[in-house]
């Protein structure tokens, strides 16, 4: 499962990481009664005044095409990165090689809401990017791996060039991920930024 989404607030503040905290809280609760064991990433675009905050956990990602280049605003939790290692055996757990890097030879992904049994491991602290909205801002897209997995940035980016409206750019990415035979979930949100008119985005998904 991932989440992938668009948020507008007035005031950021610390409310990105509690919400990522109370999310992994009520995802696990949810859980408790029902002898499941499932798991979430996120990736998510807080616009603050000219702030765009993008916070992520997991490897749902956001990328933003400015002045054309295609620009990745959150990196990947993924176990085999120096530092998410670092802190996984620091913690007491492991990271092995089984088809691809996990964590406990069971995860594929270092930081997520849910998943009990590797709680203690796996994590859901976002981090948080932030950034100054300037006139070079185009658009976002927001998506989870089953895009990720089949589409490096560039090409996502130049894909959502082809179409004007956010909701026909955000069909044609999951279509063109889904025709190159990607095997996970594929969840996109295009958002284009209006620099020229009263709202700075419109977000679409599909």
């Amino acid at each position: 499962m991932s989440i992938v989404c668009l948020v507008l607030l007035g005031n950021l503040g610390d409310l990105a990481g509690e919400s990522y905290q109370q999310t992994d809280a009520d995802f696990l609760d949810s859980e408790r009664d029902i002898y499941r064991d499932d798991g979430s990433t996120a990736s998510t675009a807080v616009l603050v005044g000219n702030h765009l905050y993008v916070a992520n956990v997991g490897d749902s990602r956001t990328v933003i095409s400015r002045a054309g280049k295609a620009i990745a605003l959150s990196e990947d939790h993924k176990p085999n990165r120096s530092d998410e290692r670092k802190r996984i055996e620091s913690a007491g757990g492991f990271v092995m090689w089984t088809g691809t890097w996990r964590v406990g030879g069971v995860l594929a992904m270092s930081r997520a809401f849910g998943n009990r049994m590797l709680k203690q491991y796996v994590v859901a602290e976002p981090e948080i990017q932030d950034l100054v909205v300037d006139e070079d801002f185009e658009f976002l897209v927001l998506a989870s791996d089953g895009v990720w997995d089949v589409l490096p940035n560039e090409v996502a980016v130049e894909v959502a060039k082809t179409e004007e409206e956010p909701e026909a750019a955000a069909r044609k990415l999951t279509a063109v991920a889904f025709s190159r035979g990607s095997a996970d979930n594929i969840t996109c949100i295009v958002v284009k930024f209006q620099h020229d008119k009263a709202g700075p985005a419109s977000p679409h998904q599909d």
